[in-house]
């Protein structure tokens, strides 16, 4: 959810703007509304750290003359796809809290001043002064993560007096990098002066390379229609060739290959967004190929790569049950992203992502998963391409399994002047094209991120809440005739989701609970799932604002909503997968029965007869919350 900022920002921001309106008299000025909107909207949504406003800083040399002074890397070879490497300072005469290291990539960035407009940066909420920085890092740690480095432990005599005494002593530290394989090369600068004054001291003599920069990774899969006959599989590399999935017993299919550019990306000439600039990374080649001919609800090896660029490693993939049969097991949650394995500062951290990745994947590998819905705010790349690498290497023993299916949000997509239907630079440029690629779904078309599809006993209604969905419009016409037509003979549970919620107790937009919730009751929609705000809230059903109905204890004390004689849905908000919690007000409207502020998934069951759904704490594996939906 996004806050307002401090009266502050709002007094520089206006003297800012005046300076613009001045500069640029002409109608080029006209998207200065939406930046302002910016920082009033997103100041505490793009969780501001000193690391995240690095961006545009002048980076100065540092009037240091030290002779000794060496940054290097402890590695064998070229980097592998995945590793933690050791990144070693030394020769260090007088040891500060405000020495850092940052890994850089390419290792030819712009990491000198760079003489850009402070407005460039305020579409992440950031209204930072003048001189800024050219360049982002990828991550950066404080040399201070070394617990000796301060006190000097490591200590090293580089000079000895003619008695034989030691006239300079320097100091050293040690830091431990995770490094994915971002197919460009990479250096390590080692800095003074902190986040807020940096200044070059020196920098890696030689850059690192990947080994195979041209490596088949991070590949994912989804469900191309109903029949969970045929499964989407999408990697990444840095070979444009064509490459192959084989499957089964000896079954093959090439890729289609694509990939995007900076100027794919949304952004104005006035003010350039992340994506466009500062924030982007070259995100190699995307393939994409169809496994078909499979069985529903069973399990299969395949591999994905070539003989010129290397293969992955074999995978055993379990395909969801085809829309009609009995039984559906899957996960659901929103707002996850990911957070770095080493401790480093990083553009965008989700603090609870690493515990809710290793509690799923958990439940992946015990077989107790058919297929996973991450509804919007995927990576939270918002303009910085590399944390895209990151993302995928992290949902890999997940997304490489079972079908991953998604639903776009506002960090993917929205921005202003780019047929978005919220104006703000949550995306950061990227307007759905990263993710788009990334995870292509079974949608009507290019930038229509909408789609339904079956499995088991229940049909899923996936909208774009980023999208237009008011009446008339194509995605609201799309909605009303693809509720309609479900026959609920054969999959009884209708499940509608998106991004952004109707209800939530910290507030939601009007519009969109009139626009679309009729249709809701009219479809007999069972359940609703949300994402956007921070936390987990479950409601009684609802319509209107109001309670039709209370479900009753079963005899082990559980919530159960009774749907043989329909009132209305269940809502459910399920953003706490990762982006930092939100807590409740302290007076909660009547129809919020369950609140928890709490790191967590929801693990669902589906029969004919019954929907179970439970919120699982990631941090203690405990079941928070559990209700059910039942039809005789």
């Amino acid at each position: 959810m996004e806050q307002r900022a401090t009266t502050h920002h709002v007094h520089k921001l206006s003297f800012i703007l005046l300076i613009l309106s001045l500069a640029f008299p002409s109608s080029s000025f006209e998207l200065r509304p939406s930046v302002a909107d910016s920082t009033f909207l997103h100041s505490n949504d793009t969780a501001i750290s000193d690391f995240r406003v690095l961006n545009r800083r002048a980076l100065f040399q540092c009037p240091d003359l030290n002779p000794y002074l060496q940054i290097n890397v402890t590695t064998q070879g070229d980097l592998s796809d995945e590793q933690f490497i050791t990144v070693n300072v030394s020769g260090v005469l007088v040891p500060s809290d405000g020495d850092w290291v940052a890994m850089v990539s390419p290792s030819f960035s712009n990491v000198t001043t760079c003489l850009g407009s402070e407005a460039y940066y305020l579409q992440t909420g950031d209204t930072s002064i003048l001189p800024l920085l050219c360049h982002y890092p990828v991550k950066a740690k404080y040399v201070t993560s070394d617990p000796s480095y301060l006190s000097c432990k490591n200590q090293k005599c580089q000079k000895y007096g003619n008695n034989g005494d030691c006239e300079v002593r320097t100091c050293a530290g040690s830091l431990s990098f995770h490094v994915v394989n971002i197919r460009t090369n990479i250096e390590f600068v080692f800095f003074a002066g902190g986040f807020s004054t940096p200044c070059i001291l020196t920098k890696t003599d030689v850059p690192l390379k990947f080994s195979n920069p041209n490596s088949p990774l991070h590949g994912h899969l989804s469900s191309i229609d109903s029949t969970a006959t045929s499964m989407r599989l999408t990697w990444v590399s840095g070979d444009k060739e064509p490459q192959q999935v084989q499957y089964g017993d000896g079954k093959s299919q090439t890729s289609e290959v694509t990939t995007f550019s900076a100027a794919d990306m949304c952004s104005s000439i006035v003010v350039p967004s992340p994506a466009k600039d500062f924030g982007w990374h070259d995100p190699g080649y995307i393939h994409t190929a169809v496994m078909s001919g499979l069985q529903p609800s069973s399990t299969f090896n395949y591999k994905y790569g070539s003989d010129a660029v290397g293969w992955s490693a074999e995978i055993q993939i379990r395909t969801p049950p085809a829309g009609g049969s009995d039984e559906l097991k899957f996960l659901v949650f929103g707002d996850m992203g990911k957070a770095p394995l080493d401790s480093s500062a990083e553009h965008y951290i989700q603090p609870g992502s690493i515990s809710v990745i290793k509690g799923m994947t958990e439940e992946v590998e015990n077989g107790n998963v058919d297929s996973i819905f991450h509804i919007g705010d995927i990576s939270y790349a918002t303009g910085f391409l590399v944390e895209w690498d990151y993302f995928l290497n992290l949902i890999t023993p997940l997304a490489s399994k079972v079908s991953y299916m998604t639903a776009i949000g506002n960090h993917e997509r929205d921005y202003s002047d780019s047929g978005s239907w919220y104006t703000g630079p949550d995306s950061g440029g990227e307007c759905g094209v990263p993710y788009e690629t990334y995870f292509p779904m079974p949608t009507p078309a290019k930038d229509k991120p909408w789609y339904s599809i079956e499995q088991g006993s229940v049909h899923f209604t996936v909208i774009s809440t980023e999208h237009d969905w008011t009446e008339k419009s194509e995605q609201y016409e799309w909605m009303k005739t693809d509720m309609a037509s479900v026959d609920r003979s054969k999959t009884p549970w209708l499940v509608f989701t998106g991004h952004r919620p109707m209800y939530s107790s910290l507030g939601a937009d009007d519009q969109f609970l009139e626009t679309v919730e009729p249709l809701l009751l009219n479809n007999k929609v069972d359940l609703v799932l949300f994402g956007h705000v921070h936390n987990y809230e479950r409601t009684c059903s609802i319509y209107n604002s109001e309670c039709l109905a209370i479900p009753e204890k079963d005899k082990n004390g559980i919530d159960t909503y009774d749907n043989t004689n329909y009132s209305a849905p269940v809502q459910a908000i399920v953003g706490m997968a990762g982006f930092s919690l939100e807590k409740f007000p302290d007076d909660a409207p009547s129809w919020s029965l369950v609140r928890i502020s709490e790191f967590g998934y929801v693990r669902a069951h589906a029969t004919k007869d019954e929907l179970k759904l439970e919120f699982v704490n990631s941090d203690t594996k405990n079941v928070d919350d559990s209700f059910i939906i039942t039809k005789k």
